[in-house]
């Protein structure tokens, strides 16, 4: 599509370098010649003027135009009516006429015309009458062939001005015709995404449900082959709105700790490289409870470290969260650096214009459909962020995201309880030069902890080392990998002996002496593990968890599930009676009408999308009813219409919740515990 503000600025630059050139030829002629001395200030004037307007875009276009060309007009006729300017107008009279025709003003070109055959009688008269021409063939030649120049140049410049008139209409009706295409093509990938909802919601429901009752490596590649097209069907929605510029942001309370809790979990449940190291850095001085669209912010995250683990076959990835005061709350920096492939400047440039997998040839193994990237830059942009990338090509890329989020609860998020002098000990051996990145990346994590707990730190990269610190006393824990363990599993053991918290970090499976007293904790290695650990928290440093996490109480609770698609109902059915709730269904609007009237329930999960009656008129009867009666029933609209703005748009007509297919057991478990306690149902209306 072309820029057309930057056409017209071009077209204005020039066009006030034509009328500069003749105001300051007016002025000299002017002076030189003796005319009247008060006008040459005027003209200066007039010219400062029109730049004043350019500059700052004063007014509108067409009335900035109409007063360069005016004022132009204006100036020509000062000059032709002093006889001295005969053979000058037509000089004078071609410049504007180009220029309005630079402007596309066909009507303002023939003015000019008229007010030059004006200028010409004027002259012509005055030197009948004056005598200042013989009027010989000489002279009349010259006269005509001014008034024929006159002629040619307005017919050249009135056909130029047809044909790119011409072409400018078929290039408008071309961009209109590409855009209602881009349109359609939109339209179709979001109706695609829906669609394709429902039938992952069972792919993605029936695993879980069969890896729950048996482990199955063939039931858990179906299950993370729903996972990731799920993924992928949210891509393209993401995509989708942000070229149609419809991203609408939810503006809600979250807990960073929390936020990144879920990001972890859903890492931890996916396949992972032992060769991969996974390092989270989270600022303990970011406050603790934020305000603003977090779920945009999980994604925007997880968007980050699927492009870096994708790039990255050896080292590892950092993900580095930190927080700016601000007056109106703070700048939430994403910080995710990895030792990958790197990017050039062309990739760099590409993914910043939105343009879609920035290298198509760089490793198509990877998997994925390249929006990534494309997709934070047009989340963070729609929130009034920016995003910087640092790369080269083979050493590696960083992504810095910077977003405003206002402040809920100031508190730091992560603090140590005790007032007591905490001396930590990271004893890390240094395992070859191609993994020195790897290394500062966990000398970063320690450092922005130590800095922000205010607590001791320090490293050891050697035994004798770890030995030497430790003999000077006051150590008060040592957190150790699992190579620094097994190298010497004895004098680690001992450490507990010496009133010494020892952790190892450790892939998932590992395992300590029967007998150890060592604290185990699972990678990847995260700042809020570190810090329970100090607190003394030892058995929830292995989980990430908090007060979100906890499983609601739904034990003998009525649900009826209203959904038009069999499979879903199976789904659901089976996800629910996982939590010991009595479970209805219907396969209409009209049915959960019907079936609310006969029967008691405690919740409703709506589907949104169904024939005859939709979710929200459903609802609507519902409320009706449930008011008219007396009775007490949450409605919960669980739907694959997963817009950008919907959540907001469910909880504005009256649900009390929503939850999107696929579902996701945090979100459905984070709704309920707002919606339920001890199993009741909770009277407040407007629950998130």
């Amino acid at each position: 599509m072309r820029d057309k503000t930057k056409d017209t600025i071009k077209i204005h630059n020039t066009a006030l370098g034509v009328i500069t050139v003749a105001a300051l030829g007016a002025v000299i002629e002017n002076v030189t010649m003796g005319w009247e001395m008060w006008v040459p200030p005027l003209i200066l004037v007039g010219i400062v003027a029109a730049w004043w307007m350019h500059i700052t875009q004063y007014s509108s276009i067409k009335s900035r135009e109409n007063y360069f060309i005016i004022y132009s007009m204006v100036m020509a006729f000062y000059h032709g009516i002093h006889r001295s300017s005969f053979f000058d107008v037509v000089v004078i009279s071609v410049l504007i006429m180009s220029m309005a025709a630079l402007v596309g003003r066909i009507v303002y070109m023939r003015i000019v015309l008229a007010e030059f055959f004006l200028l010409m009688f004027f002259q012509i008269t005055a030197a009948a009458r004056y005598g200042t021409l013989s009027f010989d063939a000489l002279e009349v030649s010259r006269i005509l062939l001014h008034i024929m120049a006159e002629l040619g140049v307005y017919v050249v410049l009135k056909t130029l001005m047809e044909k790119i008139s011409s072409y400018n209409r078929e290039i408008e009706k071309l961009e209109a015709e590409e855009k209602k295409s881009d349109h359609d093509m939109e339209d179709f990938l979001v109706n695609l995404s829906h669609e394709l909802r429902t039938p992952v919601n069972v792919i993605n429901g029936l695993s879980n449900l069969l890896l729950g009752k048996q482990e199955s490596s063939d039931i858990k590649a179906i299950r993370n082959a729903g996972q990731r097209l799920f993924h992928q069907i949210e891509d393209i929605q993401d995509y989708s709105e942000i070229q149609r510029n419809e991203v609408i942001l939810e503006t809600d309370r979250y807990m960073i700790t929390s936020l990144l809790n879920d990001i972890l979990a859903n890492h931890c449940s996916e396949d992972k490289k032992p060769e991969q190291e996974f390092i989270v850095a989270l600022d303990p001085e970011v406050p603790a409870v934020l305000k603003g669209d977090g779920r945009k912010i999980t994604k925007i995250i997880e968007h980050l470290l699927d492009n870096a683990f994708k790039f990255t076959k050896f080292g590892g990835v950092l993900l580095k969260v930190t927080a700016f005061k601000k007056d109106y709350g703070v700048n939430l920096i994403i910080e995710v650096s990895d030792t990958g492939v790197g990017m050039t400047e062309k990739d760099i440039e590409g993914v910043s214009k939105g343009i879609y997998q920035a290298d198509k040839k760089r490793d198509r193994s990877t998997g994925g459909v390249g929006l990534g990237l494309s997709v934070v830059y047009g989340l963070v942009r729609s929130m009034g962020g920016f995003v910087k990338i640092e790369s080269r090509k083979n050493k590696g890329t960083t992504v810095r995201v910077s977003v405003s989020q206002e402040v809920i609860d100031p508190a730091p998020c992560m603090s140590v309880d005790s007032e007591k002098f905490i001396n930590v000990v990271f004893y890390d051996i240094p395992e070859g030069q191609e993994w020195s990145v790897v290394e500062e990346m966990h000398k970063e994590f320690a450092g922005n902890l130590a800095k922000g707990l205010r607590i001791n730190l320090y490293f050891a990269f050697s035994k004798s080392e770890l030995e030497r610190i430790i003999s000077k006393g006051s150590v008060t824990h040592v957190f150790m990998g699992v190579l620094e363990y097994c190298r010497d599993t004895e004098y680690a053991e001992s450490l507990p002996d010496m009133g010494i918290v020892a952790s190892v970090i450790a892939p998932e499976g590992f395992a300590l002496l029967p007998d150890s007293s060592m604290v185990l904790a699972y990678k990847p290695l995260y700042s809020l593990q570190v810090v329970q650990i100090i607190n003394g928290n030892l058995g929830s440093a292995l989980v990430y968890s908090d007060e979100n996490k906890t499983r609601p109480v739904l034990d003998g609770v009525r649900a009826l599930v209203v959904d038009d698609e069999p499979m879903n109902l199976v789904v659901a059915r089976g996800l629910f009676r996982e939590y010991n709730m009595v479970i209805d269904t219907a396969q209409s609007g009209q049915e959960a009408i019907d079936k609310f009237t006969a029967e008691d329930f405690d919740i409703i999960f709506m589907d949104h999308m169904m024939p005859e009656m939709d979710g929200v008129e459903s609802m609507k009867r519902i409320r009706n009813i449930s008011e008219q009666q007396g009775r007490t029933v949450r409605i919960v609209a669980l739907t694959a219409n997963a817009v950008s703005g919907a959540r907001e748009m469910f909880l504005k007509v009256g649900f009390d919740g929503f939850i999107a297919k696929p579902i996701i057991i945090s979100e459905f478990e984070r709704v309920m515990n707002r919606i339920m306690s001890d199993g009741k149902i909770n009277k407040k209306r407007g629950i998130k």
